[in-house]
């Protein structure tokens, strides 16, 4: 009979939105988690968050990242924070979750790599999209070859424009490493790379557009294999609607789908046929948003007890790549090869 093991000890590093919605309150009802200490460089508000969710330490950022608290740190801080701030956990021996992007560049996701690998600890981008149930039936469609060889897919994510009275770290090039590509981009071509397993991208062309701040508010990237297949993103910081607007679609040889909503179609007898799973969803269920963080959130945890395996973080080097291309094919007007 196997003993029950000792709760994680995480501490979670910046108190903003998302872990105030999601990491938080997810962690903190967990039975093999222990949220022990939060930071925040604004010490007031840390400390508010932590009597809202029982948490008895506020530390600073060097006592969470170096000292011997914890055994994982969640981070969600400005991004230009994130590789350093996880490097510095990775030395004294900490898993880490860090929210997207892992670093600003391809170079920086690499040295991840290597010192997750020499510390032998797990090391995860938050990626919460992959793991939404519409996306995951999806992909297992694509996976399962029951679309055919996928010659294209499509993504778009589209957020409203905001009235800032004041630009936020988003809007500072130094802090984001750029505007609606790096805060949107990334997530909608890692959408787009998921569903297919990651291939190899040869080549990439990007446009942007430049809106009220330093960095874009729009872009377009369409990147290619040698095999055929072509990926596009479209992304906006500046859509007008009631709503932010996702939508993803795979086409393929003998099928194609798409979502939200999840839609599938096949080709059987000579047409086109409607094949998609439904997916009831119970009174007093969580929304898909939150119980994405929460599968994600579930992985990372059994991670850490060796149990499951985080996405590997080559995947992540691979996106940032791409992104790095589009920046560069956006500035140069011209196609980038890699």
């Amino acid at each position: 009979m196997s003993l029950p093991r000792r709760p994680v000890r995480v501490g979670v590093l910046g108190t903003g939105a998302v872990s105030q919605i999601v990491h938080l309150p997810i962690l903190s009802d967990r039975a093999d988690v222990e949220v022990v200490a939060v930071s925040d460089t604004d010490v007031p508000k840390a400390n508010a968050i932590a009597a809202r969710f029982n948490v008895k330490r506020v530390v600073t950022d060097q006592e969470l990242l170096e000292g011997d608290l914890v055994d994982s740190v969640v981070i969600s801080t400005p991004n230009h924070l994130h590789e350093a701030q996880a490097l510095s956990a990775l030395k004294a021996g900490k898993h880490v979750l860090v929210e997207r992007p892992l670093a600003l560049t391809a170079r920086g996701v690499n040295r991840l790599l290597k010192a997750a690998r020499k510390a032998g600890r797990v090391v995860m981008a938050g990626m919460s999209h992959r793991y939404r149930p519409d996306v995951a039936a999806l992909a297992s469609f694509v996976a399962g070859g029951e679309l055919g060889k996928v010659y294209q897919v499509r993504g778009s994510w589209l957020n409203r424009k905001l009235h800032l009275n004041r630009p936020t770290w988003r809007q500072n090039r130094e802090f984001s490493g750029g505007g609606a590509l790096m805060d949107l981009g990334v997530p909608a071509l890692d959408m787009c790379f998921y569903m297919v397993g990651y291939p190899q991208i040869r080549r990439v062309c990007a446009v942007t557009s430049m809106g009220d701040y330093e960095v874009e508010d729009a872009a377009m990237v369409i990147a290619s294999t040698d095999e055929g297949l072509v990926i596009t993103a479209e992304v906006s910081w500046s859509f007008f609607g009631s709503e932010d607007r996702q939508f993803f679609r795979v086409m393929g040889s003998e099928g194609s789908g798409s979502l939200p909503p999840l839609q599938v179609y096949k080709q059987l007898g000579g047409r086109p046929l409607e094949v998609t799973p439904h997916q009831p969803v119970p009174r007093g269920v969580e929304n898909p948003y939150h119980a994405a963080y929460r599968q994600e959130l579930d992985l990372y945890v059994s991670a850490i007890a060796g149990e499951r395996d985080v996405p590997p973080l080559e995947e992540h080097h691979a996106l940032m790549t791409v992104i790095e291309a589009a920046y560069r094919s956006a500035a140069n007007g011209r196609e980038v090869t890699l």
